[in-house]
């Protein structure tokens, strides 16, 4: 199994073996259920579905309480597909825990990053501001410049760096320490910091 669907808990910090104080990221990672198994005959590709977080099934539809209990399970908030060659391996209803990786080895992290509305070109783009601030210049500061010359081409490029709408993307921190893990919690922590606010999902995966 190359990965596991969690939730990112809290920070923290750690003191590693120098004496130096690491942060990192609390994730409750699983149990996940194995929801459904596509193979190749049936699907056209090889993946394991697991599914994550309890759900009311007041909550869910027909279809979907149909399909878990397949699996003979509860509706679950989160379903994730992992590729790979270990298919064969895994049974529907099996349950894969954090004791799936080990300390000292590495992951990658992906999630949605926290929304921030509307930006500007400096928080947005890292844009360094146009111009000084003497001379005669006013509100220029954080402006993001010329977009274009205006005879020719008389128009914008497209993929001009402007203001806009800023995260709640898809993100992916790589290569990401795992400092400590608690088998009984179901508790990974990694250090550094990974995507997404509090209680929001993320999937973990073996760093390749």
């Amino acid at each position: 199994m190359s990965g596991i669907i969690g939730k990112k808990i809290a920070m923290t910090s750690l003191y590693n073996e120098e004496g130096k104080n690491i942060p990192c990221t609390i994730i409750q990672a699983g149990p996940c259920v194995v929801t459904q198994v596509r193979t190749i005959e049936n699907d056209g590709y090889q993946a394991v579905q697991l599914g994550f977080d309890d759900k009311k099934e007041k909550n869910a539809g027909n279809a979907a309480i149909g399909h878990f209990k397949k699996a003979g399970t509860t509706p679950k908030h989160k379903l994730v597909e992992f590729y790979g060659d270990f298919v064969s391996d895994l049974e529907l209803g099996q349950e894969i825990k954090v004791d799936l990786f080990s300390e000292g080895e590495y992951v990658d992290v992906t999630g949605i990053s926290k929304g921030k509305g509307f930006q500007g070109v400096v928080k947005r783009h890292g844009f360094g501001g146009v111009g000084q601030s003497t001379h005669g210049q006013h509100n220029r500061l954080r402006a993001p410049g010329s977009i274009g010359a205006g005879s020719d081409p008389s128009r914008v490029f497209k993929g001009m760096r402007m203001a806009g709408r800023t995260g709640g993307k898809k993100s992916t921190i790589q290569n990401l320490l795992v400092m400590k893990i608690d088998k009984e919690k179901n508790l990974i922590i990694v250090k550094g910091a990974v995507p997404g606010p509090k209680n929001s999902y993320v999937v973990l995966r073996r760093w390749k």
